[in-house]
């Protein structure tokens, strides 16, 4: 199990952005949240089995909808966290 942290930069606030991570978090089987930022990004946590995460964040940074455009992102391991299912928090 691993778990990380992403701040993703771009359009990626009203396009259904954080719909479609939490749908290919489900997909996946990832766990933990996302969320929109004041500045404009989308902030997450996710955990899961290293495998399956490298897989979301690929997703992820590829732009899990058609209409967002990820211009640049931030990624960084961090302790595991005691996430059951992934949810959208404002």
């Amino acid at each position: 199990m691993k778990s990380i942290k992403m701040t993703i930069y771009g359009r990626v606030q009203g396009v259904g952005f954080r719909y479609c991570t939490k749908m290919i978090a489900d997909q996946l089987g990832i766990t933990g949240i996302v969320k929109n930022q004041l500045d404009g990004s989308v902030y997450l946590e996710a955990q899961g089995p290293s495998e399956k995460l490298s897989d979301f964040t690929k997703k992820i940074i590829a732009s899990p909808t058609p209409s967002g455009k990820v211009t640049r992102y931030t990624l960084e391991e961090i302790q595991l966290q005691n996430f059951t299912s992934f949810n959208i928090t404002y």
